[in-house]
């Protein structure tokens, strides 16, 4: 996911680095103004819209109910799935799924799964038969850079806001009643992008078109890594990667903070 930009402005971008600067005035550790909203789709059961600069997402998610998967008839079934739409940038196209379109679902999907946010055996219903079914759904808005950090945060948000139907011993709905997804964590993605010897903390779009690579590391509660996803053709020395962690998990920290007040003024 990036835009083509001239060799004069690559240039710049570069040596503008080099100098220890980035071309919107932010540090190299900086992230742009973050803008969080729960509740945003009513006909979801749960929904965030997460701005990052000018980057703008929202994640839905739908609670249903369905059979489990043969080799986890104790767990309920999770789901996601990325839309990136011609509206959101000149970029994109429509049509089927891209393959960025499914590297993005799949890293944020990673991110939340392996974490153990959401207590996915108390999704059971009956099991081996019936189970709730989880879906996560990431809509692009707009683009401008870093969309991986942006779902991430709009889907972990989204899932901790959402509220399923009440059922009985039976797995009947119970008219007008609603419980809270069971969730445990709140894994927060961070990406870093590396241009010639400089690494830098979530990439505006002309970042990202100027990279060498990039790499997210999801954190969780624990300061744990659940994930780490690495995009692009260039390489990370084993400092950067090390160090890269590090900055995640304090970055992972205050974005947890931001949306734990959201959580609480929920509640």
């Amino acid at each position: 996911m990036s835009s083509v930009l001239s060799d004069i402005k690559k240039d710049y971008i570069i040596s503008l680095l080099k100098t220890g600067k980035r071309e919107d005035g932010r540090g190299f550790d900086d992230t742009r103004n973050i803008k969080i909203e729960l509740g945003i789709a009513s006909k979801a059961n749960g929904s965030c819209f997460v701005q990052i600069g000018d980057t703008k997402v929202i994640a839905g998610v739908q609670c249903e109910m369905g059979e489990p998967f043969p080799d986890t008839p104790n767990q309920g079934v999770f789901t996601t799935n990325a839309e990136l739409i011609p509206m959101a940038s000149p970029d994109f196209e429509a049509g089927p799924p891209r393959e960025d379109a499914i590297e993005l679902a799949r890293i944020v999907d990673r991110g939340i799964r392996e974490s153990g946010a959401v207590d996915f055996q108390k999704l059971v219903i009956k099991e081996g038969e019936l189970v709730r079914v989880l879906f996560v759904d990431l809509h692009i808005m707009d683009y401008n850079g870093n969309l991986f950090d942006a779902c991430g945060i709009a889907a972990i948000a989204a899932l901790h806001s959402t509220k399923m139907p009440a059922l009985d011993e039976e797995g009947n709905k119970i008219e007008g009643e609603f419980v809270s997804l069971p969730m445990k964590k709140i894994p927060i993605p961070c990406t870093y992008v590396k241009i010639a010897d400089s690494i830098l903390y979530d990439p505006s779009i002309e970042e990202e078109a100027v990279m060498d690579s990039r790499i997210t590391v999801t954190t969780e509660d624990s300061g744990k890594i659940s994930a780490m996803q690495k995009g692009d053709v260039g390489s990370f020395k084993k400092e950067e990667i090390l160090d890269i962690v590090r900055r995640s998990k304090i970055k992972g920290d205050e974005i947890r903070s931001l949306l734990n007040e959201k959580f609480s003024e929920m509640r």
